[in-house]
């Protein structure tokens, strides 16, 4: 599998799939913090042991790449060979995180063939174990994270305290079981209701965090909400996943009713919020990315409630993606200002629905 494959491609496959209340969550994710004993932790380490790192991980990969399907197609990504807007095409994609792609010089990442599962190498900690699933499929993406934990534990030592803390990490928050779950949820009807400014503070203090789309401390984008736990220590992951699984599904009720209300009280608004939105989409020559991202939420709204037809989610969710910044630029080919960006993304998403249409007919 070429590297080729993993920037130019702008959905991964696994988000083709339909998922389990695909309508209001994008996407499960696990994400597992190991560290190799006997290292320092990564911002700690010299370049030759952060080097020893990225071999060991490479070696056990090589070695046992025929035998277990989650490692189909895999290819070790080093982030010294990207540039920066390869490095920023893979955050895009949530393939790797932004500090890996900003900070690691020794940095690394392994992804299998339909990307669902990225294995980041001295980012925060020496090992991050990331595997995303359509839909709500929290423990589903679990076990198999917990698969790659078991398969690179036959290879490494992990740093682990059996007496109190569990495993180590670099960061307090991630000791115990080093697990962080977290869904991606779309709420573009609670948002129009102004109901968020409710619900989101009610959710941090049950032990969540709300994050933007990218995680902590990025911004939100197209009414997309990244939701986690934040303690690991004195829970067993089963724990984690009830309580998030709990959450999410209160988050999903919200979301639906307030669907419905806005159908039964604003049905013409709604209706023309929604066209009008793909208007835009389908004819403006020039827009910006967050624009585009609140148009895109909304016709991802009117597709769900039936609204649009001849389009499909799969489309949004790629458009999602292809018109950020660094991707779009990777796509191109070229370095791009502001504007052209702003003119570029206008003119790939007119050319995108205009395939879309042709295809329906």
């Amino acid at each position: 599998m070429s590297l080729e494959h993993f920037m130019k491609r702008a959905i991964s496959e696994w988000m083709r799939v339909k998922g389990p209340e695909s309508d209001v969550v994008f996407s499960s994710r696990i994400r597992v913090a190991r560290n190799l004993a006997g290292f320092p932790f990564p911002m700690l380490s010299t370049a030759s042991q952060s080097e020893e790192v990225v071999r060991q991980v490479e070696q056990a990969y090589k070695q046992d790449q025929g035998k277990y399907s989650f490692l189909n197609g895999a290819e070790l990504i080093r982030m010294k060979d990207l540039s920066d807007l390869g490095k920023r095409a893979l955050v895009e994609k949530h393939l790797i995180s932004p500090m890996l792609a900003e900070e690691s010089r020794y940095g690394a990442v392994l992804l299998n063939n339909d990307e669902s599962v990225s294995i980041m190498i001295n980012e925060e900690d020496h090992i991050r174990i990331q595997v995303l699933f359509p839909g709500l499929q929290l423990k589903k993406a679990w076990e198999l994270a917990d698969q790659i934990d078991d398969w690179l534990e036959s290879h490494l030592t992990f740093a682990f305290d059996e007496q109190q803390y569990g495993y180590l990490t670099s960061c307090p928050t991630n000791v115990g079981t080093g697990i962080r779950a977290s869904a991606m949820v779309h709420l573009p009807a609670l948002s129009m209701t102004q109901q968020l400014n409710r619900l989101l503070p009610a959710i941090t203090q049950v032990g969540l965090a709300v994050r933007g789309i990218y995680g902590e401390g990025s911004e939100t984008l197209g009414q997309l909400y990244q939701v986690s736990n934040q303690v690991t220590m004195g829970l067993k992951e089963i724990e984690i996943l009830q309580n998030l699984q709990g959450v999410v599904r209160q988050m999903i009720e919200h979301e639906h009713r307030a669907r419905r209300r806005l159908q039964e009280v604003s049905m013409v608004q709604l209706e023309d919020r929604v066209h009008r939105s793909y208007g835009i989409l389908a004819h403006s020559r020039i827009i910006d990315s967050k624009e585009a991202m609140n148009r895109l939420s909304d016709v991802r709204l009117g597709i769900d409630l039936g609204l649009i037809h001849g389009v499909s989610a799969n489309v949004m969710n790629e458009l999602m993606v292809m018109t950020q910044p660094a991707f779009l630029q990777q796509y191109a080919g070229q370095r791009l200002n502001a504007e052209q960006r702003d003119i570029r993304r206008a003119r790939l998403i007119r050319e995108r629905l205009a395939m879309e249409n042709k295809t329906d007919q």
